[in-house]
């Protein structure tokens, strides 16, 4: 049985219900841990239902890649939002969420062996996948602004790698990449490609979950509109977040059109199709108005800089980069202890939780992740509270 179960042994297990179940046993904890939003989805995705309910033969399945409706519609909301342009070399596939796209991806691309190069921290569930799939993790840190290094990408690059991962708005740090850093990144999978008798195929694969949170004038930028790039970035999308739809299950990925076969025998087996209700959903969400992402961004914005004036007070005990995307900040705290030992007494002893930086592969130092988009401002004030608290007292103790 040992030999069934030791490919699964050597994966991490997922952090989030660890944490919970701390959470649970320490009851009144109030959660800086899970990325997901406060909001409710749009009332035009509730809408939606009704027209699905509505066709006697939506019980059936539909179409690996997503029903017509929704594709037309993302394809529209690409070419507005992202300046990706949906032609013959690329095409879309909705998914159940980001995450399954990215499986879609990795699998599609690599053989058992191949590496997929992950800056530093990385979003646990990309290194999970890879090493489910066989593959191997190379891991190039990032700066001391945890902003992307090209040129040691660059030099990560073996025989063996078959993709760059980068995350833009960033999870788990907040950071929002410059567009110069995505370029160069995305010319040096395209420049692998064209040399070695073009039998380097290196792909870019950007995950772009949380495109519309960012703040400070800062604008998102996606790579697959950079021109030339069609054959080798893979995008991804997800509804989990901006539309609050967290546990409904729809993603979307833009990617080559030669790997769309690849992709469709990876989602069909998985998974047949996305849950078509779900995609009616999805298709209602993206009728909603500008008004609902700009009025709950908005006020997750201003959570944000609730927070970060009471992490100011750390400043000493803590180095905390002010990251102007997503819903995150990531602390390094100058202490000897183990991160997840500090997360313990910070649950058990100050009501508070927030989730330790070794499940983003950060082992050398004590980091934490502190999330604050699922937090109405007077609750995320008591928390944030409680952390700098708790860090005072653990930490200078």
């Amino acid at each position: 049985m040992k030999s069934l179960t030791s490919r699964m042994q050597e994966i991490q297990s997922p952090i989030i219900p660890v944490v919970g179940e701390l959470i649970k046993n320490s009851p009144g904890t109030i959660s800086l841990g899970q990325g997901v939003v406060y909001y409710n989805p749009p009332p035009e995705a509730r809408e939606f239902l009704a027209k699905f309910l509505a066709e006697p033969a939506n019980n059936l399945y539909k179409s690996v890649e997503g029903i017509p409706p929704l594709l037309t519609a993302l394809a529209g909301k690409l070419q507005a939002f992202n300046g990706i342009e949906i032609n013959g070399e690329n095409c879309i596939v909705v998914t159940a969420g980001s995450n399954m796209g990215f499986m879609n991806a990795i699998l599609a691309i690599t053989n058992p062996g191949d590496e997929i190069i992950l800056n530093t921290p990385y979003y646990f569930n990309h290194e999970m996948a890879i090493a489910i799939a066989g593959c191997r993790a190379v891991l190039v840190a990032t700066d001391e602004n945890y902003q992307l290094r090209p040129e040691a990408i660059a030099q990560a690059i073996t025989p063996k790698t078959r993709a760059v991962v980068t995350i833009s708005p960033n999870n788990p740090t907040g950071v929002v990449y410059s567009e110069a850093a995505l370029r160069q990144v995305n010319q040096i999978c395209g420049v692998q490609r064209s040399c070695a008798g073009g039998t380097r195929n290196i792909y870019h694969i950007s995950d772009e979950a949380y495109e519309y949170f960012t703040y400070n004038g800062i604008k998102h930028v996606s790579p697959g509109a950079f021109s030339n790039s069609s054959e080798y970035t893979i995008s991804l999308y997800s509804l989990s977040k901006a539309y609050g739809f967290a546990s409904w299950r729809i993603g979307y990925m833009v990617i080559p059109k030669h790997l769309l076969v690849a992709v469709k025998k990876v989602q069909d087996t998985i998974l047949i199709c996305p849950p078509v209700i779900s995609q009616y959903a999805a298709l209602g969400a993206l009728q909603t108005k500008d008004e609902y992402l700009k009025s709950n961004i908005g006020a997750i914005a201003e959570v944000r800089q609730l927070v970060l004036d009471s992490l100011n007070h750390l400043q000493g005990l803590c180095s905390i980069i002010p990251a102007n995307g997503a819903f995150y900040f990531f602390l390094k705290v100058h202490t000897q202890m183990d991160a997840f030992e500090l997360v313990k007494r910070l649950i058990q002893e100050h009501k508070v939780a927030v989730i330790p930086g070794t499940t983003f592969g950060m082992d050398n130092g004590c980091y934490l992740r502190v999330a604050y988009g699922a937090l109405q401002k007077e609750t995320a004030k008591e928390g944030i509270e409680r952390l700098v608290q708790g860090l005072e007292t653990i930490v200078r103790n």
